[in-house]
């Protein structure tokens, strides 16, 4: 439930403190970014805080990962970053979080309005006195912005922060440096909260009761925006009231606990287990719920054969039925009122998965046949696992995991490099579990200076880095897997959390199986983080990427 601040105090705050507390009242208790004359006041307002920490990253890039992976957490998070050289830093990351739907309060600071409107030549622009140049492509990596002055501050941070809601995206807020340190101008305004249209939550609970009815066979998708906004609970007793199985994409890995008896297993197209691919491609009727995204990662190079005029898709703020949208329908609402219908028969009932076998011997190399069924024994209740976009996640997230296990991986942007800041904003977001970081050395060495960061601020996560003589996922996307531009510096990874300052973590670089299985049980016995690196063959690749790496005129066309 979102506060405001006192209105007998408002006209004493000044705007940086008002942004900052504003977020605060959202559940943020982290400000990721990095400082800039610019951003000054914002920086010393977090730093002022009480409420919200400062979290100093090595990069604008990496403290937007960092903010993505805590907004997923969390539900929603802050960046502050400076003008143009920061913001344009930073903008892939949130643009990540826009296609992926986390929320992520991007705050720029500008130079001042005084600057401005004397068209003043100055640094971190373009040297032309116009100072509006990079607000279009900062708002284009949002869904909604404002340009914030002294005396729209209270109306503008309450519209951005409820689109922001309603869309669950990022949001730009941009303040001039002048600004930011004037007092507030009060408002008299109260937190804007989406909410349903009842006539037409009726009416669309009608028609998809009507479609329950006359279905056969129904089956339940359960997208990822379930996660993102916190509604696995409540997706979790629709389903059970409906009945019917479920199935999930490599986008949606454990929203559920895959132990659950209606887990009809993950769908990937033509790569699926035959009956999953039966379940859902036969279904008279398939409940989307969250709005699937069926990509050509999710669907193995477009494998799949799914009828789309089947599907009804409740989305974060609408119905669609066939050709019908129903709009100002949330979610969680339409949830709500699926649990409350009785099903038509027993609850469909799967046969339990269980976790791979471990297999090999101690003086075995590693390979993946035999890496994956490790991390899967591994993990356990209570873990956030992040997975960087390549063969990671196209490797585990097959692979059975623990009920209680979350999974977090950029399936959509696949953006290499994000899990390692990533999931140093999922460990600060909730130290209570585990997180466990699973990357390649390619995608590790965008963004590994942030291990200094978990060392510093003490997010304890485990980091497993597959060392494979370069990049995979670029090797198996091609034909020809040899060109010189898939080669990589030879890092020594295991030294790397020493050089960074991390303090007592547990580090090891291990060859074969006995090696790994040693130093798996040393880092789960630690308390300080822990850093393993993997080494593996050059073209040993997971059997879904190697699926991929046949397909790539269906995923990327014929050559003319």
């Amino acid at each position: 439930m979102t506060k405001k601040l006192p209105k007998k105090d408002r006209s004493a705050v000044k705007v940086a403190d008002y942004i900052v507390e504003r977020l605060a009242a959202e559940g943020i208790d982290h400000c990721f970014g990095v400082a800039g004359d610019y951003a000054f006041p914002i920086c010393d307002a977090v730093d002022s805080s009480t409420k919200v920490k400062w979290i100093g990253c090595a990069n604008e890039l990496n403290a937007s990962y960092a903010a993505d992976g805590y907004a997923r957490i969390r539900g929603a998070a802050m960046l502050a970053t400076t003008y143009g050289v920061g913001e344009l830093s930073a903008i892939n990351g949130v643009m990540g979080a826009k296609a992926e739907r986390s929320l992520v309060f991007h705050v720029v600071g500008m130079p001042s309005y005084q600057n401005q409107r004397l068209h003043k030549i100055a640094h971190h622009t373009l040297g032309d006195g116009v100072y509006g140049n990079f607000v279009e492509l900062s708002a284009g990596a949002a869904c909604c912005h404002a340009v914030i002055n002294p005396e729209n501050c209270v109306v503008e941070m309450e519209r951005v922060i409820a689109e922001a809601h309603r869309n669950n995206q990022p949001a730009y807020i941009a303040v001039p440096s002048d600004y930011a340190q004037s007092p507030v101008v009060p408002a008299d305004v109260k937190p804007i909260v989406p909410g349903s249209n009842q006539a037409a939550l009726q009416k669309a609970m009608s028609i998809i009761a009507e479609r329950i009815k006359k279905a056969k066979s129904i089956v339940a998708f359960v997208a990822f925006p379930i996660s993102r906004l916190g509604l696995q609970k409540e997706a979790k007793k629709a389903i059970e009231a409906l009945g019917c199985p479920f199935v999930t994409t490599l986008m949606e890995k454990c929203v559920i606990g895959e132990g659950h008896p209606q887990f009809a297993g993950m769908y990937v197209g033509a790569v699926s287990e035959p009956k999953t691919r039966q379940i859902i491609e036969g279904a008279d009727l398939v409940l989307d719920l969250g709005g699937v995204n069926l990509n050509d990662i999710t669907t193995a190079a477009y494998s799949g054969r799914l009828d789309l005029s089947r599907f009804v898709t409740v989305g974060l703020d609408d119905v669609r039925i066939g050709d019908k949208v129903i709009a100002n329908v949330r979610l969680e609402d339409i949830l709500s009122e699926l649990a409350k219908l009785k099903p038509s028969s027993a609850p469909y009932k799967g046969k339990p998965q269980k976790l791979a076998p471990v297999n090999g011997k101690a003086s075995d190399k590693i390979t993946m046949a035999a890496l994956y069924p490790r991390y899967a024994a591994f993990l356990r209740a209570g873990d956030t696992v992040v997975l960087e976009t390549g063969s990671s996640s196209l490797g585990v997230t097959p692979t059975i995991l623990p009920d209680g296990v979350r999974v977090e991986a950029q399936v959509l942007w696949g953006s290499i490099g994000w899990a390692t800041p990533a999931a140093f904003g999922i460990a600060l977001a909730d130290p209570s579990r585990r997180t466990i970081l699973i990357t390649g050395e390619g995608s590790h060495q965008l963004t590994a200076n942030d291990i200094g960061a978990m060392g510093r601020f003490g997010a304890n996560v485990i980091v497993f880095v597959l060392n494979n003589n370069g990049y995979l996922i670029e090797r198996a996307l091609e034909e020809n897997p040899d060109w010189t531009y898939n080669d990589l510096a030879p890092w020594n990874y295991a030294e790397l959390p020493k050089a960074l300052g991390c303090e007592n973590w547990y580090t090891a670089r291990v060859t074969t199986l006995g090696e790994l299985d040693e130093a798996m049980k040393a880092a789960r016995a630690g308390k300080t983080g822990a850093y393993i690196e993997i080494i593996g063959g050059k073209m040993d690749m997971p059997p879904a990427l190697a699926f991929a790496h046949g397909q790539l005129k269906a995923m990327y066309g014929d050559t003319p």
